[in-house]
């Protein structure tokens, strides 16, 4: 288990490199000096301040400096608010982490229920039903889905607010919820049926069948338990995912987390913010996913051998 969780870390720190030298060469293209001092800023502002914010200096350079300042926990000073870029993403932080979680717990409970129901009647209307719709969740990208939440619920029928935070009423956190656990609530719904059947298709369900177990005794202690495995891992992916993948939901509706700020730091080339809050989303996947494959392995004997 060390050696599989070493293993882990390394990788883990080998990506996490590879993204700071991808951020530094995909950096939205424009000059920052420029934005900060405007149109009509002379030449020597301009030259004065891209050498104070280090942008004089080749890129290699520029990565190595910043690596300089992960070593001590720096990640440098916003260029559009002067204000440190840890302090800054550490307060937004718990607006995404609220929207990501209750998502999350929305997703898990609606999608195994689903998948359930499917799995409990196999080939029928009701099974393609709930297969189709789900797969329509799947495929709507959730700026689409949050946009069409918001003509519905927010204009036409005015039952929720379109934009805002839970400081202003909880009725704010529904519709980026909704609109964040759509697809991994049917991504989860499939995976537990398909889950489901392959159980319920097994030797030992049939030989507890032939024993007299009724057949909800059948269905939740002896099949649930035993595909249970891959819905874990689904959640535990699809967790991480939404926790790094709320940036277009917070930027539809105003919500203030890390989202909105990455967005607002690209408006502004604000260049220090961009990459702490790809780096912070990046670290956050990687925490979960070796969080999830360490459990997988306690749970899962076959990984363990392996």
């Amino acid at each position: 288990m060390l050696s599989f969780l070493l293993r882990k870390i390394l990788y883990s720190i080998l990506v996490l490199v590879g993204v700071v030298i991808v951020t530094f060469f995909i950096r939205p293209p424009g000059d920052p000096a420029r934005v900060i001092l405007g149109q009509r800023a002379d030449e020597q502002s301009l030259v004065a301040l891209r050498k104070k914010m280090g942008l004089d200096q080749p890129i290699p350079i520029q990565i190595a400096y910043y690596f300089g300042g992960l070593v001590t926990g720096d990640l440098g000073k916003s260029t559009a608010t002067e204000r440190d870029v840890v302090e800054t993403i550490a307060e937004r932080f718990p607006a995404t982490a609220l929207l990501a979680s209750t998502a999350m717990i929305m997703a898990t409970i609606l999608g195994i229920l689903i998948g359930l129901i499917a799995s409990s009647r196999p080939n029928t209307w009701l099974d393609s039903a709930v297969m189709s719709i789900s797969l329509t969740g799947i495929s709507l990208p959730a700026f689409v889905v949050g946009l069409l939440l918001v003509l519905f619920f927010g204009v036409a029928l005015n039952w929720f607010p379109n934009s805002g935070y839970v400081d202003r009423g909880a009725a704010h956190l529904f519709l980026p919820m909704l609109t964040l656990a759509i697809r991994p609530l049917s991504i989860i719904a499939r995976v537990t049926r398909a889950s489901m059947l392959d159980v319920l298709g097994s030797d030992f369900v049939r030989t507890a069948r032939a024993k007299g177990l009724t057949e909800t005794s059948v269905f939740v202690r002896h099949a649930l338990r035993n595909a249970l495995n891959p819905v874990v891992t689904t959640i535990s992916a699809w967790f991480a995912g939404l926790l790094a993948g709320t940036f277009f939901v917070e930027y539809i509706f105003n919500w203030p987390g890390i989202g909105l700020l990455a967005f607002n730091a690209i408006e502004k080339l604000d260049f220090p913010m961009i990459q702490g809050t790809v780096l912070f989303t990046s670290v956050i996947f990687v925490l979960v996913n070796i969080i999830a494959d360490l459990l997988y392995a306690v749970v899962d004997p076959k990984v363990r051998l392996q």
